[in-house]
């Protein structure tokens, strides 16, 4: 099968729109006296080469400067002057053309080119009202791409917000974990009943925030660290003295927005990656602390890690496609190893 060369809906309204003012202006010619068909024809084509050209020399300067990403105030600004810019050139081409079939198609015409030039006025009104329906349909079509794309996106940010989600309360109440968790609570029933109670509290925690708290897509880092907080808790029970914690964060960044489950699945990883492959066990390290305009999260476990080896763990693969796209390449994840046998993963997450 021959593949067929589409073309684009950006070029089609192009050839289209220019093709069907050029037909005006050359019907306008043919109610005139004296209209040549072969004259008409060249005019015509001219009309759709020159004006397609001019236009399409905006829409790249546009784009190069990234207008289509603008705000509707920032673009205002932008398109009034642009407006009046492309209705001069339009001028300046238009006279010019015209000029130029005098000079060669009208015997006797002997008028100068200052002279002719004078004329417009007309012809800049005429570019104004030309020039203010391109550019206006131009930006409205980027910006129903822009709707489009934004809305697509968010769908597929709130399905794998949604997946990350299942995947923690996958983690929190699989059999393995909650058998582990429970039968280390009965265990602590009778010789450590205030332990005991701790366990229940923190499992119910874990499970509420899981199953209620679900509608939110980022929420706030102090919220996270709470979540982060009791699940450290509940595996400290279960792996008793092979598990231990530090938390550094910054107190000025406990009220700025983060994805949900983003530090959560972290620790997670490092917990059983890390930690629980070790047989002395080992201690994870959180360090939370701002970075310019954004915030560093770091989190250290002991072991070990092949870099040549990618990231196969779905709540990390959830992690990056979630911060690609809330951030849209502003946020970054990396994991890496460290002298002294340890693993770092860090988050780095913009500021509003």
């Amino acid at each position: 099968m021959k593949d067929r060369t589409s073309i684009s809906l950006y070029w089609k309204c192009q050839l289209i729109g220019w093709s069907l003012a050029a037909l005006y202006w050359a019907y306008i010619g043919f109610i005139s006296p004296g209209f040549s068909l072969s004259l008409g024809l060249l005019l015509f084509i001219t009309d759709v080469v020159m004006y397609i050209s001019l236009t399409h020399l905006y829409r790249n300067f546009a784009l190069r400067h990234h207008w289509q990403n603008l705000n509707l105030d920032q673009l205002v600004k932008r398109i009034i002057p642009a407006i009046v810019i492309m209705s001069i050139a339009y001028t300046i081409l238009t006279l010019l053309k015209l000029y130029a079939f005098k000079v060669m198609f009208s015997p006797g015409f002997s008028e100068s080119l200052f002279s002719f030039m004078m004329r417009w006025m007309d012809v800049f009104i005429a570019g104004i009202r030309i020039m203010s329906i391109w550019l206006l349909a131009y930006h409205l079509y980027q910006y129903a791409r822009r709707e489009i794309r934004v809305t697509k996106e968010n769908a597929q940010l709130a399905i794998m917000t949604r997946e990350a989600q299942l995947s923690n309360l996958s983690a929190q109440i699989n059999p393995h974990f909650l058998f582990n968790s429970l039968n280390t609570i009965k265990a602590l029933v009778i010789d450590q009943p205030g332990s005991a109670r701790r366990g229940i509290d923190l499992l119910s925690e874990l499970l509420r925030n899981a199953l209620y708290n679900s509608g939110a897509v980022l929420i706030p880092l102090k919220s996270e660290m709470d979540l982060v907080h009791d699940y450290l808790e509940l595996e400290k029970l279960r792996m008793e003295e092979r598990l231990t914690f530090e938390i550094e964060m910054d107190s000025l960044l406990e009220e700025q927005l983060i994805p949900r489950f983003s530090i959560q699945s972290l620790v997670e990883n490092a917990i059983k990656h890390g930690v629980s492959l070790q047989k002395p066990g080992g201690c994870v390290q959180i360090d939370i602390s701002r970075l310019g305009d954004k915030i560093r999260i770091c989190v250290q476990n002991p072991g070990m890690i092949d870099l040549n080896t990618p990231t196969t763990g779905i709540g990390l693969k959830n992690l990056q496609e979630r911060l690609r796209l809330e951030y849209h390449g502003a946020a970054s994840f990396d994991i890496c190893r460290k002298s002294g046998g340890k693993v770092w993963a860090t988050l780095l997450i913009p500021m509003p």
